[in-house]
């Protein structure tokens, strides 16, 4: 039994909203009644920055500043999935090796490298193990495929499977009715799947929050980020978007970005609910604001299968997040064979590439699809072995409303405060406040 007059366990929770633009959001929170965005707004807060160059300003650069104290120059993790085999310090097993008990559910872009989790589950995206228990495991791997395949409308009956029982066990009563009204309501309406998604991973990570009790625990929530780059013309906030979405895209009437701040609302009580026992760090890492032109989004259906009918040989592919993806080739010889070959590609309707951001690694090569114009059915492609339809390989993601800034948000509720990084400062700051917390700076 801890005895009456010793001071009490320091905990802390860090909510990763990513690249959610509270700068918008205040203006929906006396409209929706958001008490706790308002409670948060109302409270301690700074701005963040981050890095000058716009190809920086990705979540998955950002977010290892913010867990390894380093700028992207310090820490050079430049491509989702990267973290993994660099060595670069991340406060998570750092804070272990001080004797704090860690659990981490989805924080982008970073590696396992803890001894004894509390609990441990990847990013979609991130090639990491999990904790090894059964429900991480079983969700990981769940949740992986339905992100990455997201785009194809398709889910393997494991993961429903494994998504069904996952909510059966996790889903807490408070939030059935809104899971009811995601799920009812989500034809025609993709951004309310991942609002699902992320609902349901906040009552995962918070039936472990409770059982496990790790003293530094963190929770990283991407929807708001896939609203605002998909759906920020729709928002009755953004008066003067550069344009609107067709109809055909997405219902004038929508706002997506409103339903996301009312589902982001009820997440947010749970942890501000959380105190006194537990200090609590709501951050973005980030943020977004209005793209200024039109731009298509599409992704591979079958990376493998068109690479092969590309000509191009290869070992393995790893989709990424959206548009990108990592090849893996036997030889140096056989990448840069085919990073030529993948350059060569060009549309014959305007003559833009249909691959960039090539970037050779030796044995590997990690590109994104950036064609930027609408494929139709009739666009061939041309590359130097020959010339393909594209449509068949491809499936459309979105249409771009959202382009990073480089401003991010952080707002601090109990001691957590007393360590907040100074305004303006460096998203990397974030680092120095969590170990300063916990008196390890």
């Amino acid at each position: 039994m801890q005895p009456i007059d010793s001071p009490p366990v320091r905990k802390l929770v860090l909510v990763e909203l990513n690249e959610v633009n509270f700068e918008v959001a205040q203006l929906y929170v006396e409209q929706l009644g958001l008490k706790n965005f308002r409670a948060l707004l109302a409270g301690p807060q700074v701005r963040t920055s981050s890095e000058l160059v716009y190809e920086q300003l990705e979540p998955w650069i950002q977010w290892v500043s913010a867990h390894s104290g380093k700028t992207a120059a310090e820490h050079g993790v430049f491509r989702l999935g990267d973290i993994v085999g660099t060595g670069v310090p991340q406060m998570f097993e750092q804070l272990e090796e001080r004797g704090i008990s860690v659990g981490c559910v989805s924080a982008m872009n970073a590696e396992n490298r803890l001894k004894t989790p509390a609990y441990f589950v990847p990013d979609p995206w991130t090639s990491t193990p999990t904790d090894g228990s059964f429900w991480s495991e079983a969700l990981s791997a769940a949740v992986s495929q339905a992100v990455n395949d997201n785009a194809k409308g398709k889910i393997s009956a494991r993961s429903a499977a494994a998504l069904a029982l996952g909510l059966l066990r996790f889903a807490r009563p408070s939030n059935y009715a809104t899971y009811a009204k995601l799920a009812f309501r989500s034809r025609g309406a993709p951004w309310r799947k991942a609002l699902f998604l992320d609902l349901f991973l906040h009552d995962f990570h918070w039936s472990l929050l409770k059982s496990r009790r790790p003293r530094f625990s963190t929770l990283f929530l991407n929807a708001g980020a896939h609203i605002q780059h998909h759906y920020l013309f729709n928002s009755k906030a953004v008066a003067k978007a550069p344009q609107r979405n067709p109809v055909w895209y997405a219902d004038a009437a929508a706002d997506p970005f409103a339903e996301m701040l009312v589902v982001y609302d009820r997440v947010l009580g749970d942890y501000l609910s959380l105190q006194p026992s537990s200090d609590v760090l709501v951050a973005t890492g980030l943020t977004q604001q209005p793209y200024e032109k039109l731009k298509y989004y599409y992704r591979l259906t079958d990376h493998a299968g068109f690479l092969n009918q590309a000509g191009i040989a290869f070992d393995r592919v790893l989709p990424r997040m959206t548009r990108d993806f990592l090849v893996e080739f036997k030889s140096t010889a056989e990448a840069s064979a085919a990073q030529a070959r993948l350059a060569s590609f060009r549309s014959t309707v305007d003559g833009a590439p249909i691959f960039g951001d090539i970037e050779n690694r030796g044995t590997s090569i990690f590109l994104s699809l950036v064609y930027p114009n609408e494929i139709r059915a009739e666009l061939v492609a041309e590359y130097d072995g020959g010339t393909m339809f594209l449509s068949p390989w491809v499936t459309f993601v979105a249409i771009k409303n959202g382009m990073h800034n480089p401003d991010g948000f952080a707002f601090f509720r109990g001691e957590i405060a007393k360590h907040a990084p100074a305004e303006g400062a460096h998203v990397k700051n974030l680092y120095g406040t969590v170990m300063s917390f916990f008196g390890s700076a």
